[in-house]
């Protein structure tokens, strides 16, 4: 095995810091949402094109996918990067703020990008790794229910381009830059989206008796699923029940016919995950017909349970503490949020890591959050430090 130090380290990317923060600025200033990201796709393909790479476009959407294979190592990795932007009004303030009204880059995917063009531009520089290095540049993460990981996969991103293992990384407000934070196991929800159509029967405001008032049954409907994880759902076990949307009526004298909710329901354990289904499927049935009103109910699932493979979390860790020490390298909490990325681990081992973006970061889709740029280099060092090491066991 190769020592150590000729592994990638921090300071081979300190050269690159100013190119590095000049790729995410500008990626910063040019956002394109999910299933639009045309002009992003076309900037990440001739970079890796001119570094060497063999560059397939158009997987699953705008999908990049680059490979380059050097040594005779048999083993394969793949590392994956967001490239999608949201539909936010930017107030920044930065020099380098949306240059398009209405979208901006809220969640860090211009940085996780330029992290992996930067180890992308190492890694194709050295030559220093023993087998094939596969770098997934994804569309339409924020997409929902069929994103940009479920296109590429269905494109056939298994098959056309194999390999062993897969890792990813997102940014992480409060967390200081270039940290690292990594859990095995469960680590971000699946996130399902409940869609509920209540039918009551219209009428005069005045005369309420004649009505079934729709809207007063979503009110109590709202309050009682409050009782679905708390009576429901283990304490030991992590869930959440929001309703993030009621609609109905137009006017103050009029009892609408309709009352339609939205909500999110996410959970960290697959029986969980059809427990609260099942609840809240018979709470609303049960509630919403005991006042006289009749429902509809669509439950759609979202993206599953982000689950890190034990043995790949334990070696990313590993090399991160090579590179940033252990004391910059932390247990990562359970996280609320979901991740299309957990599509790519329930078909492949692999990890979802955690970049500190700074303690003081503004939260994820805030329109006041920017990527920090001085955790460029850290991110670049360690995707290339980590093909390095993978391609070496």
């Amino acid at each position: 095995m190769t020592i150590d130090n000729d592994f990638a380290r921090l300071s081979d990317f300190e050269p690159m810091k100013a190119e590095l923060t000049a790729i995410r600025q500008h990626l910063h200033a040019h956002p394109e949402l999910s299933f639009e990201e045309a002009e992003t796709a076309r900037f990440v393909a001739e970079k890796l094109e001119g570094w060497g790479y063999e560059v397939t476009r158009n997987v699953g959407g705008h999908g990049i996918v680059a490979r380059m294979t050097a040594g005779a190592g048999k083993k394969s990795i793949a590392i994956r990067a967001d490239m999608d932007a949201l539909p936010i009004t930017e107030q920044t303030g930065r020099p380098y703020a949306s240059q398009v009204p209405g979208k901006m880059h809220a969640c860090g995917h211009d940085g996780h990008t330029t992290v992996l063009l930067g180890a992308a531009e190492y890694l194709a520089r050295t030559r220093r790794f023993n087998g094939t290095v596969n770098l997934i540049f994804q569309p339409a993460e924020e997409a929902g229910g069929f994103s940009g990981a479920t296109a590429m996969i269905e494109d056939g991103l298994f098959e056309r381009f194999p390999f062993d293992a897969i890792f990813g990384l997102h940014n992480h407000p409060g967390a200081p830059e270039g940290s690292w934070l990594m859990r095995s196991g469960p680590l971000m929800a699946a996130a399902d989206t409940v869609e509920i159509k209540i039918k009551g029967k219209g009428g005069h405001a005045s005369r309420p008796h004649l009505t079934i008032d729709p809207v007063l049954v979503a009110c109590n409907l709202v309050v009682s699923l409050q009782s679905v994880i708390s009576r429901n759902v283990d304490p030991t076990q992590t869930a959440v029940v929001t309703v993030g949307a009621i609609h109905s009526g137009e006017v103050a004298n009029v009892i609408p016919e309709y009352a339609k909710m939205l909500m999110t329901v996410r959970s960290f354990d697959p029986k969980v995950r059809e427990l609260l289904e099942a609840r809240i499927k018979t709470l609303t049935t049960s509630i919403v017909e005991g006042f006289g009103a009749t429902v509809e109910i669509d439950y759609v699932y979202g993206n599953p349970v982000v689950v890190n493979s034990e043995k790949e979390t334990e070696f990313a860790r590993m090399v991160a503490e090579e590179l940033v020490g252990e004391g910059n390298v932390a247990l990562c909490p359970l996280i609320p949020g979901s991740e299309d990325f957990s599509h790519f681990l329930q078909h492949k081992p692999g990890s979802f890591l955690r970049l500190g973006n700074g303690i003081n970061s503004a939260i994820l889709h805030s329109d006041k959050y920017d990527f920090a740029d001085e955790s460029l280099t850290a991110g670049a060092a360690m995707w290339a430090r980590l093909a390095e090491r993978y391609l070496d066991e």
